[in-house]
């Protein structure tokens, strides 16, 4: 049950994401003042834990997904399998999310 509820929470909050990058794309077509707008708060500590979220969310989203891919095959449908599913799931999901900021701020 978590599982789905996480699920479906992390595609609202991809959804909510939207509005970012939809803010970044109006931004870039507005000039350059309101581009540094954006930057200044994309580049804020708030600004970069909130992409830091939406990231995770997305990878969540992913892993969530596909398992239910998998469950759909009729494996993982025992609550045992399907809570230490989610476990390893949301730790791939933090791992992923952990090493694309990594990469991306030039940590590796």
């Amino acid at each position: 049950m978590a599982a789905s509820i996480l699920h479906r929470a992390t595609g609202v909050a991809l959804s909510v994401g939207l509005v970012a990058l939809t803010w970044w794309l109006a931004a870039a077509a507005s000039g350059p003042a309101a581009y540094e707008d954006f930057l200044s708060a994309a580049t804020s500590p708030l600004g970069q834990w909130v992409l830091f979220g939406w990231m995770f969310a997305m990878y969540l989203h992913i892993a969530t997904g596909l398992r239910h891919l998998v469950m759909d095959t009729g494996a993982w449908l025992a609550i045992k399998d399907t809570d230490r599913a989610l476990i390893i799931l949301t730790l791939a999901a933090l791992a992923a999310t952990a090493g694309t900021w990594a990469y991306l701020k030039g940590w590796m």
